[in-house]
């Protein structure tokens, strides 16, 4: 079968005939792949910044973001059956006992390390016609959700990061007072960092749990962002209009920020303006460039006196793949054109050339293998 490939040790990128895989075990599962989404990360080992073969292969095929159809199940699968849409989980447990996150069947949270990823660390991934895994990694998917379930891996992002920030802000009366017809978050102001895919579905999460969401990127407004943000209720705001210093009188005192761009300088100098009993999610992870410099007096100074809360997020559990998966729905419902913008191009899997090593115009694009 058809698999894209990078050989890190002779920094070579493929279209490769890789075997076809078949059932091992009574649990496992056959995918045929449909869509396969192209994102910063397979960007970034296709840049051999990273990314590791599976032990005894010089190659690793790789993808992690994927809607695939059972087209056959072993013996002991219960989950799903036969012509169901799936959409499977990246991370696979480490082998040590003694990490509970591990054997509690949270690897999102491994705590050694040794844990591996599908498409990305000592497993291949899903850019391929066939998979074959466990079916307690099958996430089931609903048909009317078909055309854009390829988002449901980049929004567990969101997803998961959302769970924590409501976990975490149970430390102070940080609740909005109930009103009937509102959102949980109805009186909290998120700003979110970067117009990208995971900008903007978590953008999407947060205008859905009621936040008064902002996108801040660069490109002036208006643009096809721009437009697309105004269009789930969100609003826009460029940085060629708006300067960090400006963020908090435009949208008062910032409850939540949200960074996906994986740009270091820009995140620490939004940290400045986080407002009080405030919390900041990272989820990009930035390239290996040369130092930057950060007021630590004052980014400290905020943390103490502020009540401020930082962390970052990465990979997700079943529960978030639950949630994204009942939430694309509810997007899907209220702003169909949005979400389906966020879909800006399909190709066959012999463009991975231009789509991994270009520039990847539009907000995602997908490998189409059916």
């Amino acid at each position: 079968m058809k698999a894209v490939s990078v050989v890190p040790s002779r920094r070579e990128i493929s279209l490769i005939q890789q075997e076809e895989p078949k059932l091992m075990t009574p649990s496992d599962v056959m995918l045929k792949m449909l869509d396969v989404g192209v994102c910063g990360t397979d960007k970034e080992i296709a840049a051999f910044q990273y990314g590791t073969p599976p032990a005894g292969s010089d190659y690793l095929a790789i993808g992690h973001e994927c809607l695939g159809e059972v087209i056959d199940v072993g013996p002991a699968v219960s989950r799903v059956k036969r012509g169901d849409l799936v959409v499977p989980m990246v991370r696979r447990p480490c082998p040590h006992e003694y990490c509970v996150a591990c054997r509690a069947g949270r690897q999102d949270f491994c705590f050694t390390g040794d844990f591996t990823e599908r498409g990305i660390k000592q497993r291949h991934g899903f850019m391929c016609e066939f998979v074959v895994d466990d079916e307690k990694y099958m996430n089931p998917v609903p048909r009317a959700l078909r055309d854009i379930a390829v988002l449901v891996e980049p929004l567990t992002i969101a997803e998961k990061a959302l769970t924590q920030v409501w976990q975490v802000q149970q430390r102070l009366p940080w609740a909005c007072p109930a009103n009937p017809g509102q959102a949980p978050a109805n009186c909290h102001r998120a700003v979110v960092l970067g117009a990208g895919p995971v900008g903007l579905l978590g953008a999407m999460a947060l205008v859905k749990s009621g936040f008064h969401t902002y996108v801040y990127s660069r490109e002036p407004a208006p643009n096809s962002k721009s437009i697309l943000v105004e269009a789930f209720g969100a609003k826009y705001l460029s940085s060629q209009t708006t300067s960090i210093d400006q963020l908090g009188e435009v949208v008062g005192n910032i409850d939540l920020i949200y960074e996906a761009t994986g740009a270091s300088s820009l995140s620490f100098a939004m940290m400045k303006v986080l407002g009080t009993n405030g919390i900041f999610v990272f989820t990009g992870v930035p390239g290996r460039k040369g130092p930057i410099e950060v007021d630590t007096d004052l980014m400290m100074r905020n943390l103490v006196l502020k009540n401020q809360v930082v962390f970052g997020t990465v990979n997700a559990g079943r529960d978030s793949f639950e949630n994204s998966i009942r939430d694309l729905g509810t997007f899907y419902e209220r702003w169909p054109k949005a979400v389906k913008a966020l879909i800006t191009g399909r190709f066959p899997i012999e463009a991975y050339g231009d789509l991994l090593l270009g520039r990847g115009d539009g907000i995602k694009n997908v490998i189409a293998l059916s």
